[in-house]
């Protein structure tokens, strides 16, 4: 594997690549440690040390590698461009025009990205404004009652307001930077360095509050946890597939065999954040209404059920949110008709089963059965960080399960295919032997 690395740098245009990727990931980490203009630094990690639960803001707060609560440059991190990929894709089922621009090809999907940029701005602005009003009101740490920034006027808060902006502008174009002329998809490998940035903290937060034992049994239980998610994200099911052959002037084409492969985990992480953003309504509906006097009694009850999240009605809710935003996520994305009228057109069919309807009703009954175990083994993931707060009142930010372990498997998984594939067409042996 070592000698496999060395070859990957000795090849020039590779080690080029790999140098500017590793650049880009350099620059967004300094951009997610410089806090923005007007920003009170030393009351913002006072109030930080000293609120220990922010968990209205995790999600955000992983996807911005822990600069979301520091309010720095990147504060916003990624979450708006994936927000605006999600949003994008589930109208592109619901609105004809941009499913007719899906079928154009590169030119419609070159429309498609940048109807996903605007739209990621829009909300960068919409979250970044909801922020810093939380910021200069003093409620985005509850229970530190500092001031977070320097001057609680207009002009600070429209500064800062452009600034995260702009901040998210530049991420976007850091990413498209590294899938141009770098390794991988750029803003997966984002996204994946912002998880990681925070993974040495929380392992070390276990260590200081539950002592060596306690940190050995949890890297033991990560590491398991870890190969059991390469094992089921590397798993599918391979429906066989045969081309009939036939004459296109005096050319014979077809006769080829291969296959559909249907993923375990059709839906990837969707589901997770999907589910991740309809807990978190409860918690800041919470937020803003417990200030009221009286308070209200549903306050109250959401507090103590939906906001904790080692509370078993709330890791139920959790667990059954995900099962449905699978089933939901998967149904829109894979289309069983569209691929069996594909297979009809190009002179496809799977053996054993006729083209049409047949094939159509064959592959909607295998993706039924194969998502169910997908559901669950995103469920069982997800649940292993409220677990581990239960158990041993680690921080809700534990760094194996959930979100986290997803996305460094996902995207370690996808970056190492891309290397290793460029590395076979230059006659080695490949990333991992």
């Amino acid at each position: 594997m070592l000698g496999a690395f060395a070859n990957a740098f000795r090849t020039p245009d590779l080690r080029r690549k790999l140098l500017f990727v590793l650049g880009i990931i350099v620059i967004f980490r300094l951009g997610s440690t410089f806090p923005a203009p007007g920003v009170h630094t030393a009351n913002v990690q006072q109030c930080i040390s000293d609120v220990e639960d922010n968990s209205v803001y995790n999600l955000i707060n992983l996807f911005s590698g822990g600069a979301l609560l520091q309010l720095t440059v990147f504060a916003l991190g990624i979450m708006p461009y994936i927000t605006a990929s999600i949003i994008l894709q589930l109208l592109v089922v619901v609105i004809p025009r941009l499913e007719a621009l899906k079928k154009e090809g590169q030119s419609g999907q070159t429309k498609i990205t940048q109807y996903t940029r605007y739209l990621t701005l829009a909300l960068a602005l919409l979250q970044a404004t909801g922020i810093v009003a939380l910021a200069r009101n003093r409620q985005l740490l509850q229970g530190c009652d500092l001031p977070l920034l320097h001057k609680e006027d207009t002009s600070t808060f429209l500064v800062l307001v452009i600034t995260m902006t702009a901040g998210t502008a530049v991420i976007m174009w850091l990413g498209e930077l590294i899938t141009e002329r770098g390794v991988g998809n750029g803003m997966s490998i984002l996204i994946f360095t912002q998880v990681v940035a925070t993974f040495p903290t929380a392992l070390w937060q276990v260590q200081k509050s539950q002592g060596w034992l306690t940190f050995s049994i949890v890297m033991v239980v990560g590491l398991c946890l870890v190969a059991a998610v390469v094992f089921i994200e590397q798993a599918q099911r391979r429906i066989p597939v045969q081309y009939a052959r036939r004459m296109v002037g005096r050319k014979m084409f077809g006769g080829s065999s291969t296959y559909i492969p249907l993923k375990v985990n059709q839906a990837g992480i969707i589901p997770v954040i999907f589910a991740s953003s309809l807990m978190y309504l409860p918690a800041m509906a919470v937020q803003f209404n417990q200030n009221k006097n009286p308070r209200p009694e549903w306050v109250s009850w959401v507090e103590k059920y939906l906001v904790d999240g080692s509370h078993p009605l709330y890791m139920a809710i959790y667990f059954l949110l995900i099962i449905f935003f699978t089933y939901f996520y998967v149904s829109i994305t894979f289309d069983p008709k569209e691929v069996a009228d594909n297979m009809k057109k190009y002179g496809g069919f799977i053996p054993g089963i006729r083209a049409g309807k047949p094939t159509e009703d064959y592959l909607s009954y295998v993706l039924s059965r194969i998502t169910f175990p997908g559901a669950l083994y995103l469920g069982l993931i997800s649940l292993v960080p409220l677990i581990a707060f239960a158990a041993i009142q680690a921080s809700q930010n534990f760094p194996f399960g959930g979100t986290s372990i997803l996305i460094m498997v996902g995207v370690a998984l996808d970056t190492v295919k891309q290397i290793e594939s460029q590395l076979q067409q230059r006659n080695y042996e490949g990333f991992l032997r």
